[in-house]
């Protein structure tokens, strides 16, 4: 019989308030407040703290707090990845981020997501669907980054976006729901 863990990393209904699981958001909160309460001087504390908060992390992992999560554990960043104050990052699944991507102020990635049925809501279950962000892509302040959406390689979200549905690579993409606007070259 699976744990409850196992059915959230494989995005199957799953009780979040299993106490494997609320320990794990615990030891995140944790951390968290940690980081959040650290200085601005204080870069080797914040390394240490980000690097056991989120063991993916590839080199030069900026989180700009306050920065909040679920777990960190299913975060996984390429380098030199850049979060500005405020985001919020619901990694119930893996979410992946690709070097050198910034995210903005404000910015939601939602991994964790909930049944329409009110019956299985009202039994507490829940369930996630991972999230992927490109290489070099730039997403907007407050943009929401919905459950299981992809943005490609080198493209740009505006300010306050909602992202449903997948964006290609290469593209410019706005507005809520967010769509494409036009493509992007490499002289922009």
């Amino acid at each position: 019989m699976k744990t409850e863990k196992e059915k959230m990393l494989s995005g199957e209904l799953y009780n979040a308030l299993d106490p494997e699981l609320s320990g794990e958001r615990l030891h995140a909160r944790l951390l968290l407040k940690e980081l959040n309460d650290s200085r601005e001087d204080e870069e080797e504390k914040r390394r240490k703290i980000i690097g056991e908060l989120i063991p993916g992390a590839g080199a030069s992992l900026w989180l700009q707090p306050p920065f909040y999560c679920d777990y960190g554990t299913n975060i996984i960043t390429g380098d030199n990845v850049f979060f500005n104050f405020n985001c919020v990052v619901l990694d119930v699944m893996q979410v992946k981020i690709g070097s050198r991507t910034l995210i903005g102020p404000n910015v939601q990635i939602y991994a964790a997501t909930h049944p329409m049925d009110s019956m299985e809501r009202a039994r507490g279950l829940e369930y996630g669907k991972p999230v992927t962000i490109g290489e070099d892509a730039w997403i907007g302040g407050s943009a929401v980054i919905c459950p299981g959406v992809t943005i490609g390689d080198r493209s740009v979200i505006g300010a306050g976006s909602v992202v449903t549905k997948d964006i290609p690579p290469d593209v410019f993409a706005a507005g809520n729901p967010c769509r494409v606007i036009r493509s992007l070259t490499r002289a922009e």
